[in-house]
């Protein structure tokens, strides 16, 4: 521990490389070790089924068994077999062969016809994804899907994750290389600049109009909206496949569901209600990176907008670091089609009564309270366009629900990289650095821990060489230092770099979020019975009801933003509830506790179905079904006093800690703050607070833009600030309940109860 921390004062002292760590990246490690490129193996978790519940015809019709043996294949990849010819010359011209022999159908569109002449530009593109991509992997037997759904003669309309400006350009070259033919992008106009957005009009990119936003009374929003309308229905009943991106950018601060791909949603819904088409397939898709390429150095700068200059320079930068620097590895995964048809009508009978957050959870957290409400939280940030807004109300939930389900789909889908499980380890149990010989055992752990709950990863190969393309990636937000008998310490950088793993973990944690929702709220149930720092022994005396666990399990769930927690509109609370208390009896760290008297858990022989349950279909919970769980009042837990469960305890409650923690430090500047202020500005000045902090405290993964947004809104919605119109932009002001030091103290330990230290 003491060369750890000398380690740890020397990283902190340096502010660059020095040459002995330069050394290190360039030579290895100073380890002789095979060269093996980390891709996809065989041998996975199939995921992407489609939901059972809104979607059944679609799950069962479109997946065999078989699909899942067919394995992966590298998209960028070009090998003589995949041509019509043989010899020599061809293994050196492959790539150009391939790319005039893709057969692209006829179309009368004058910008398809641009896009039916791109022989060259396909070779052109297939050379550059191969400077900039190690590899590109994509499944066979997801593949396979997409085409049984094609066949069925329906428009195919993609609906994907974003995680960077050349999603829009990797993302068709994959489908297009497939056999699916040129996709229709809809592009976000404020990603282009004005010459690259002309460009993608006349290759097929579609641009939604600033008019079609316009008031519903405006006569040329009228205009620009009828246009839209018919461009969308021709595009659908000439069957072009439609790519629309849900999410927004990682680097834009503000909702993680994107308006735009909402509104191009939205078009998809209305012009198959009014018959202008049968059905659509819809295709859940995501794509990850080891490391996104065009990702901004400095955390709290915003993506800029993709001009052909700046495109023209990443392409030179590109081919001019071919061969120098570590090339990342991408994945994309198409999840299973359902049809829009089926989910539309299923979907309706999912909807329950909602209620805002603020009406949820303010009378709890000022004390007024202890009973938690038995109906689901209804929390959107994502705002409504003109052309959504067009729409009847409830079409208009059925867009809203819809984009949350597929965006539930495609992440839960999306393979686990490297570099999340990686920066995972490094910030929430190495922050002080960790030896490179204990660290193989902790990737290969977590590794197993994640394909165990049914994610996906993307990389395979030898432990040693997966440690090392992943370390080299992120070598400048980690540090190597020599120490005795050869072994390497491996340091995260303080500062951005902390926000940087913290950024990366994020996409690990769907894969663990119910266990951390759970060790959370046992944290929270214990916080006023056990001291924090108590020891592990201890907290395990204490029996857990499982009443207690279900009514702070809710409170947590209630708290956490629904753009973290992306749950199945058609799930319950309740269920959900239920799942988080499998998933910690299941990872062994909840025992069952067997009190005096009560049924044995395990003895179901005797247990008696009630007439209510058996007819009710599942996930169907309504204010009549309280006496169902009063048999929980007598069902006990204990936290299990195995060896591995403290420290595995901690790590699930530390996934949750940076946001946990923004908005603890959040309730704490209330009464720092200048109010009244712009959004924004007040999102500056809570920035900068946390900034502030993660300096005296070094919590610097507390520091985001994106948490500090996030603390704001959801501080909204609980009824803390108010808001409201003005020309500068929505005013932000404190409510009368939380002017009181008192009442905002009461939510800052609401907070804190969740927080493990």
């Amino acid at each position: 521990m003491d060369t750890m921390l000398e380690a740890r004062l020397q990283t902190q002292q340096r502010n660059t490389q020095n040459t002995q760590e330069t050394s290190l990246w360039s030579s290895g490690f100073g380890m002789k070790l095979e060269t093996v490129t980390p891709f996809l193996g065989k041998y996975r978790p199939f995921v992407g089924r489609c939901c059972q519940t809104c979607t059944p015809k679609s799950w069962e019709s479109l997946f065999h068994r078989s699909i899942m043996d067919l394995g992966f294949c590298n998209v960028i990849l070009v090998k003589e077999e995949n041509t019509r010819f043989r010899g020599w010359l061809v293994r050196r011209l492959c790539y150009f062969l391939w790319s005039l022999e893709q057969h692209i159908p006829p179309c009368q569109d004058a910008p398809q016809k641009i896009i039916e002449n791109t022989g060259l530009f396909s070779w052109a593109l297939l050379r550059f994804l191969n400077c900039v991509f190690l590899n590109v992997q994509l499944h066979k037997g997801q593949m396979k899907m997409v085409h049984k759904a094609a066949q069925a003669g329906l428009p195919l309309v993609f609906l994907s994750t974003h995680k960077s400006l050349l999603d829009g350009i990797l993302l068709p070259f994959v489908l297009f290389s497939q056999g699916l033919g040129v996709l229709r992008v809809a592009w976000d106009p404020r990603t282009c600049s004005p010459a690259l957005r002309a460009l993608l009009k006349k290759l097929g990119g579609l641009f939604l109009p600033p008019e079609a936003n316009l008031t519903l009374d405006s006569s040329e929003g009228v205009l620009a909206r009828a246009v839209v309308h018919a461009a969308i229905e021709q595009l659908l009943v000439s069957r072009q496949p439609l790519l629309i991106f849900l999410e927004e950018l990682p680097g834009a601060q503000g909702p993680r569901l994107s308006a735009l791909g909402q509104t191009w949603l939205g078009l998809v819904v209305q012009a198959v209600q009014v018959g202008v088409v049968p059905d659509a397939m819809l295709v859940p898709v995501a794509i990850t990176y080891d490391l996104v390429p065009d990702a901004p150095c400095d955390v709290y700068q915003a993506l800029a907008p993709l001009g052909l200059w700046t495109g023209a320079l990443a392409v030179l930068r590109s081919l001019r670091s071919w061969g120098h620097s570590p090339r990342v590895c991408v994945r994309v995964h198409l999840a299973q089609p359902f049809s829009l048809q089926e989910y539309t009508i299923n979907a309706r009978s999912c909807w329950g009564s909602r209620q805002t957050l603020e009406q949820l959870l303010q009378p709890i957290v000022l004390g007024q309270c202890t009973v938690v409400p038995d109906t689901e939280k209804e929390q959107d940030w994502t705002p409504a366009t003109g052309l959504l807004l067009a729409l009847k109300e409830e079409d208009q939930l059925l867009v809203r629900r819809l984009s949350h389900h597929v965006l539930n789909a495609s992440v839960t889908s999306s393979a686990v990289m490297s570099t999340a499980i990686m920066a995972t380890l490094l910030l929430f149990k190495h922050q002080k650095g960790v030896f490179l010989s204990q660290l193989l055992g902790e990737f290969s752990w977590l590794t197993e821990e994640t394909l165990l709950r049914g994610f996906d990863v993307g990389f395979s190969g030898q432990l040693r060489c997966l440690v090392q393309h992943t370390l080299s990636l992120l070598q400048a937000h980690v540090a190597l230092l020599h120490v005795q008998q050869g072994d390497l310490l491996v340091v995260p950088r303080l500062g951005p770099g902390l926000t940087h793993l913290a950024r990366l973990s994020a996409e690990l944690l769907p894969a663990f979020l119910s266990e951390a929702v759970g060790a959370c709220a046992v944290r929270g149930l214990l916080a006023g019975r056990v001291p924090p720092e108590g020891p592990w022994e201890l907290q395990g005396i204490e029996l857990l009801s499982q009443s207690e666990l279900y009514r702070q399990i809710l409170l947590l769930l209630h708290l956490l933003p629904q753009d973290l927690l992306l749950l199945q509109p058609c799930q319950s609370s309740y269920c959900y509830c239920q799942e988080v208390l499998d998933r910690l009896i299941q990872c062994g760290l909840l025992v069952a506790e067997e009190t005096p008297g009560s049924r044995p858990a395990c003895d179901t022989g005797r247990q008696r179905l009630s007439a209510k349950l058996l007819w009710k279909p599942s996930g169907d919970f309504t204010d009549s079904d309280s006496d169902d769980f009063e048999e929980a009042e007598g069902r006990y837990f204990r936290l299990s006093q195995q060896s591995r469960c403290p420290d595995f305890f901690l790590f699930l409650c530390r996934l949750l800690s940076p946001l946990l923690k923004a908005f603890a430090q959040a309730a704490t500047f209330l009464h720092q703050g200048q109010l009244p202020d712009t959004e924004l500005g007040y999102t500056e000045q809570l920035l900068q607070f946390l900034q502030a902090n993660a300096q005296e405290e070094g919590f610097f993964e507390c520091a985001d833009p994106n948490l500090a947004v996030s603390a704001i809104w959801t501080f909204r919605d609980l009824g803390v600030l108010q808001q409201t119109p003005s020309p500068a932009g929505p005013m932000l002001y404190l409510s009368p309940t939380f002017t009181s030091r008192e009442n905002q103290e009461k939510l800052e330990q609401f907070i804190r109860q969740f927080i493990c230290s």
